[in-house]
């Protein structure tokens, strides 16, 4: 099988985000409940939450994973331990909404660290009984619990082995990179067609009418139902990181069919709503998802 060679299209990155959990295992309520229910072994944990009654650490962790999502979004998997492909052409946009997040996340952290003295005093008094204020590392040490780390590294070179070893060897390791190398890319490759799908079958799923008593009504959707397709559409020509003709063939399709259709019109016009469903159902015909 040829290698396709994607070096000089996309870059490969890493995102890791790690916030404390503030949440601690109680042996002692745990062998309680197994005592007053009289299980003859451990039947469950009792994990408490250190910080039970405020939501300062919450909103960390709900940006962390909306952070996560975005990157997700922007970028293509490449590899079981977290490395994604990032297209050359959204790297610039990329990065500038990274440091955005970066400088965010830190700023909330740095609220939190502050806060947190109070937040313990504020935890001494919702847990009652259940407040061991051992359990609670200093704020300097909650610091180093928190991270938002991001790493770059080129898409290795097909058969770039520098190692020393026999001829033989060499050619079997060249061999088994080139095959995992294109497994990976079919993997990537097989995302975007699902983003794809997703979007269509998400589509036709909302502008098709449905029967409720008797009467035909319309189903309820978002402005996204639009912003998220042509988000979509314009980044395609980036994903498409091996410019498979029936993938590009597909979005400009998609974009075809929602040319001059706003949300508003969709609502309001059920003529509209029908063009659009089948023009979206003909697309999911033709290239067999």
């Amino acid at each position: 099988m040829e290698t396709i060679g994607i070096q000089t299209s996309a870059m490969l990155v890493e995102l890791n985000i790690s916030s404390w959990t503030a949440r601690k295992l109680d042996r002692r309520v745990s062998d309680e409940v197994d005592a007053n229910k009289a299980t003859r072994a451990r039947a469950g944990n009792y994990n408490k939450n250190l910080l039970a009654g405020t939501q300062v650490l919450d909103s960390i962790i709900k940006y962390a994973a909306n952070a996560r999502a975005w990157h997700n979004k922007q970028t293509i998997p490449w590899s079981d331990n977290g490395l994604r492909l990032l297209p050359m052409p959204l790297f610039l946009d990329y990065k500038a909404q990274l440091n955005t997040l970066e400088a965010n996340y830190n700023k909330l952290v740095d609220n939190f660290i502050e806060a947190y003295p109070n937040l313990v005093s504020a935890a001494a008094f919702n847990l009652g009984d259940l407040f061991d204020r051992d359990e609670y590392p200093d704020a300097e040490k909650v610091r180093t619990k928190f991270g938002f780390n991001y790493y770059f590294t080129p898409v290795p070179m097909a058969g770039d082995f520098r190692v020393d070893t026999n001829e033989a060897a060499l050619a079997e390791l060249k061999q088994h990179y080139e095959q995992q190398y294109n497994s990976r890319l079919e993997k990537a490759m097989r995302d975007v067609w699902q983003r794809m799908h997703d979007c269509l079958t998400h589509m036709k799923d909302r502008l098709t009418d449905e029967v409720v008593d008797g009467d035909i009504k319309k189903k309820i959707f978002r402005d996204s139902l639009i912003e998220n397709a042509m988000e979509l559409i314009d980044m395609m020509p980036a994903l498409n990181l091996t410019n498979d003709p029936k993938l590009t063939q597909a979005s400009n399709d998609l974009r075809k069919a929602l040319v001059g259709m706003d949300v508003k019109e969709l609502r309001d016009n059920k003529t509209a709503r029908e063009s659009v469903r089948m023009d979206v159902e003909e697309i999911l015909s033709k290239f067999s998802f």
